[in-house]
């Protein structure tokens, strides 16, 4: 039993990766009316006619999200039987199908009636919180046997601080990152890492206020981490789950600014710009997993 649920869990967390991407794929291409105003048929049909690139991008989206809909709700419940007894796993499985369910029906909402930028904005973040949950709970089913442990971590009340601030602080930059997608602001500013164009000073509308928005809570997100990394090379080097962590927290930040800088240079590369909700995405997934430390951890 315990093999098949790691493997389920294993699944699960892969899928949700690919619902995220996806999401973040429809709407990059703008594809979200690829179906109409019609959910969860697909233009009113089961098997939908004159087919085209946003149609298949949107409906493999709900396929793709119905099936990881299932996989959640399963391991949940799987879980919840199978390792109950650990402190975490009943909340971990209520959040996975929570917010699973709530991103769902904002999507489904804006399909049907319409939400604004800003509502929109919401999607992915929510859909981040269920990964991370299922990402966490894939965790506590391989600390069965040991193969992770989290019980004799210490973290001092500075690098306490720092975990839950940046955990914060990086889902308002991650929801400033979807705000410029969804308001179509991605190239407004056509210089990086300042908004220069043609007239250098402050933004003059909108969407180049929200663009530079993001980059600057970006950079204060690069630079706050790297000075946590910088703290826990010094003192956390045995630590070795806290010391390695936060390098591999640097290094996907680091990407992050890179695939954010190269996004401007390339005017928009698809490829390019879903690797930058694919770091994102594994970047939250570690500073959840420094949240599930803090809570395990004893403080000196």
């Amino acid at each position: 039993m315990q093999r098949s649920l790691k493997w389920l869990a294993v699944t699960t967390t892969i899928v949700m990766i690919f619902i995220l991407i996806g999401g973040a794929l429809v709407t990059k291409t703008g594809s979200g009316m690829g179906c109409g105003r019609s959910w969860p048929l697909c233009n009113g049909r089961f098997i939908p006619t004159d087919i085209n690139s946003e149609l298949v991008i949107e409906l493999a989206h709900r396929l793709v999200s119905g099936a990881g809909g299932f996989m959640v709700l399963i391991l949940s419940i799987w879980s919840w039987k199978a390792i109950g007894h650990i402190r975490e796993t009943k909340f971990l499985s209520f959040l996975s199908v929570f917010f699973l369910v709530l991103q769902g029906l904002i999507g489904a909402a804006a399909v049907v009636w319409g939400q604004s930028d800003f509502v929109l904005a919401l999607h992915f973040g929510i859909s981040l919180i269920s990964f991370a949950a299922v990402f966490l709970l894939t965790l506590l089913i391989f600390e069965i046997d040991k193969k992770f442990d989290a019980e004799n971590v210490m973290i001092d009340k500075r690098m306490k601080f720092h975990i839950i601030a940046i955990s914060i602080y990086s889902y308002l930059v991650i929801y400033t990152g979807a705000l410029v997608r969804h308001t179509k602001s991605s190239l407004v500013c056509r210089d990086w890492p300042l908004c220069l164009n043609d007239s250098p000073g402050l933004p003059d509308n909108m969407y180049q206020w929200v663009q530079m928005g993001h980059r600057t809570a970006a950079a204060i997100l690069f630079l706050w981490i790297a000075y946590v990394t910088y703290l826990a090379i010094r003192y956390y080097k045995d630590q070795k789950v806290i010391y390695w962590g936060w390098i591999i927290a640097f290094t996907l930040v680091s990407l992050q600014v890179i695939a954010g800088a190269l996004i401007i240079f390339s005017r928009l590369n698809l490829y390019i710009a879903l690797l930058h909700a694919l770091f994102i995405t594994f970047l939250f997934g570690i500073l959840s997993y420094f949240l599930l430390l803090f809570s395990r951890a004893k403080r000196y």
